[in-house]
């Protein structure tokens, strides 16, 4: 299994409209942007890329909404069209999932993700990979992701700094040792050339790293609360009892977290979508 799927938080009102990611019905609008007068209008928008059902962007989202940017979800899993390139957008973020980032044949949408995490990258357009969002990542650019031998990482983690992560304008002030929501089965194992590690863990080594200017990839879920954990506790609990794992103790971790992961993550969120403002603002 690569990163597992999350579960929108219910935070704002939205309204299917025709936009720029695709046809009515493709794309899902939040909030609105504006480019300042005297540029050429880039939307202040993020393509927002989900491969499940339940699988959305929760407190992430929220938090860049309340920033009053647009969050365009492509709904991968149902058929809808991902966008050929991100001319319409100021932001990607690439959410998680159940599959492994190489599962083109269950999910023949991954190669457009690929696509545009590169143009991402190479454009400077800033991108956030979740989980499963950024497995893909460090696969498109030229890293690997393998199962974890020792089996998944679950629950609520405590990650440290690494010396790059002080002057990094989106994870520079995660305090040492901040818990975070995890529960994956698969683990990056190969950084791509080029990537600066940001976050690692004892079980996990690379948490969070950075590629380029713009591109920042997390193995763990700055987006979940402790009720996404139950409800992924309760699809997983019978296989997590058979290999001795209490799912119930590890929702109380993520519960009794909460505070602290929605203070710290949401921080995080806010720095990235105001790089995808900046993004908007310039017009490029």
């Amino acid at each position: 299994m690569g990163g597992r799927p999350t579960v929108t938080t219910e935070t704002t009102e939205a309204t299917e409209t025709t936009g720029p990611a695709g046809p009515p019905g493709a794309a899902e609008h939040i909030g609105s942007g504006r480019a300042p007068a005297g540029t050429a209008r880039v939307p202040a928008a993020v393509l927002v890329v989900q491969h499940e059902e339940d699988a959305g962007a929760g407190l992430v989202g929220e938090r860049l909404a309340r920033a009053g940017l647009r969050l365009d979800v492509v709904r991968a899993w149902e058929g809808e069209a991902l966008p050929a390139d991100l001319s319409g957008h100021s932001g990607l973020l690439v959410l998680g999932g159940s599959v492994n980032c190489e599962d083109d044949d269950v999910a023949p949408w991954l190669p457009g993700v690929r696509a545009l995490v590169r143009e991402a990258v190479g454009g400077e357009v800033p991108l956030l990979g979740i989980c499963l969002g950024g497995q893909i990542v460090a696969h498109a650019l030229g890293g690997s992701v393998t199962p974890r031998p020792q089996g998944p990482e679950l629950g609520a983690v405590p990650l440290r700094r690494l010396p790059a992560t002080t002057d990094d304008p989106v994870l520079g002030e995660v305090p040492d040792g901040a818990l975070a929501a995890q529960w994956h089965w698969d683990d990056v194992d190969r950084l791509p050339p080029g990537a600066v590690p940001l976050l690692t863990g004892d079980s996990c080594p690379h948490q969070a790293f950075r590629v380029g200017g713009a591109c920042w990839a997390v193995q763990f879920h700055p987006e979940v609360d402790g009720a996404t954990v139950a409800e992924w506790a309760a699809e997983d609990g019978e296989r997590l009892r058979a290999s001795g794992i209490d799912p119930e103790a590890l929702v109380a971790g993520v519960r009794d977290a909460e505070p602290a992961l929605r203070t710290v993550w949401g921080a995080v969120a806010e720095a990235w979508g105001a790089l995808v403002r900046a993004r908007a603002g310039t017009g490029r």
